[in-house]
């Protein structure tokens, strides 16, 4: 016997048992009477055997027919049941969101966002994970991944969410302490905090006009955490590159000091991203409209 789709057919096999009569399941499935014939016929055929006894005046079960139909009973009921509960997901902001961000924006930008997001979706729930690590989304059931890049695969789409300036920063009491770089190259006498995280390694690239600066350091203190980062550097131990979304506040408070301002840095373009699919959910789009609107702008440039 051929494989068969345990669901092609059915609806129409048991709306002719229920009526005994091709032209009132017809009716009641909307589609024409030949239709129904067709897919009775192929439920037959892919099963093997004959499920009606058909002639010009009735429509019988035959015993195979009857034994199929009740051990199918009621189970039209759960197919539409089990539709709407899949359809939900499509259309009604529902279920677990699982969700990948960098951990120095999550914890600096995300609590407030997603409490409010929570009150106002009572049917969702997030899971978080605070990672620096590219995850694969479609393989590790990731609906939404927060990205600070512009390398993003293929079968992804981006949302741009906007763009945070690198700054290189240090305390009032480190400046005061040593002689402010006024130049790139100025840096090989300071004391120079670095994230290990930085694809391009241990060096500082800066531009301003026609000219380019590319500054290797050598690190008096190296880290893979942006706060853990800032805290050092707020601390007066030295001079440090972070983007804008981590040291906002320290800036506006005075506490770090932008030096060589006059130089570009570059910047770090923030994404929502989420794997490319015409039928996204509806917890995936309203949760990224969400974070979109609600992101402090002044708090990432």
């Amino acid at each position: 016997m051929k494989s068969l789709d345990p669901l092609e057919g059915i609806a129409a096999f048991l709306t002719v048992g229920k009526h005994l009569s091709f032209t009132k399941a017809a009716e009641e499935l909307r589609m024409s009477r030949a239709t129904v014939g067709t897919q009775v016929q192929a439920l037959e055929a892919k099963l093997g055997v004959r499920l009606l006894h058909r002639s010009t005046r009735s429509v019988v079960l035959t015993e195979p027919g009857v034994a199929y139909y009740q051990s199918l009973t009621g189970i039209l009921p759960q197919i539409k049941e089990a539709e709407r509960a899949a359809l939900s997901y499509q259309h009604e902001v529902v279920g677990r969101l699982k969700v990948t961000v960098p951990p120095e924006f999550a914890q600096l930008h995300m609590a407030p966002i997603i409490a409010e997001f929570l009150k106002q979706n009572p049917a969702v729930s997030i899971d978080i994970t605070f990672s620096h690590r590219a995850v694969n989304l479609i393989e590790e059931g990731y609906d939404l991944a927060i990205r600070g890049t512009i390398v993003v695969e293929a079968n992804l789409i981006t949302r741009h969410i906007g763009d945070s300036p690198m700054i290189i920063c240090a305390s009032p009491d480190y400046l005061e302490r040593y002689s402010r770089p006024s130049e790139p190259m100025d840096l090989a006498n300071h004391s120079c905090l670095h994230f290990s995280g930085l694809r391009w390694g241990n060096v500082w690239m800066f531009s301003k006009g026609e000219q380019s600066a590319r500054v290797p350091i050598v690190p008096r203190y190296l880290a893979n955490d942006g706060l853990s980062l800032r805290d050092v550097a707020v601390a007066g131990a030295g001079v440090t590159l972070l983007p804008m979304f981590e040291i906002a506040q320290e800036i506006r408070e005075g506490r770090l000091v932008r030096v060589l301002d006059d130089w570009t840095i570059g910047s770090v373009p923030i994404h929502a991203v989420y794997p490319a699919n015409k039928n996204i959910a509806s917890k995936v789009r309203r949760f990224t409209d969400f974070l979109v609107k609600r992101l402090p702008k002044d708090a990432i440039a």
